[in-house]
């Protein structure tokens, strides 16, 4: 079975946003807008078999959590 990755997205510094893949010492995605690097973090998480990305508010708490393919999602929103 493969092993679900998990990509963060969260503050770097004070403006700046990154998107990390979890327990990797990859160079992270880095940018000024939010919504930028969380398009390029879920175009990288997309590529995987199974992924999760976690995006987090400026205060570091937990916005969302987007997983792909849709259909591995563990907790399916039905309606």
């Amino acid at each position: 079975m493969t092993e679900r990755k998990i990509y963060h997205v969260m503050r770097n510094g004070a403006n700046g946003w990154k998107g990390v893949l979890e327990n990797s010492g990859r160079m992270p995605i880095m940018g000024e807008n939010k919504q930028d690097v969380v398009s390029r973090t879920i175009a990288m998480a997309k590529n995987n078999t199974m992924s999760l990305v976690i995006i987090h508010k400026q205060d570091g708490s937990i916005q969302e959590q987007r997983t792909y393919p849709r259909s591995n999602d563990i907790n399916p929103i039905m309606g």
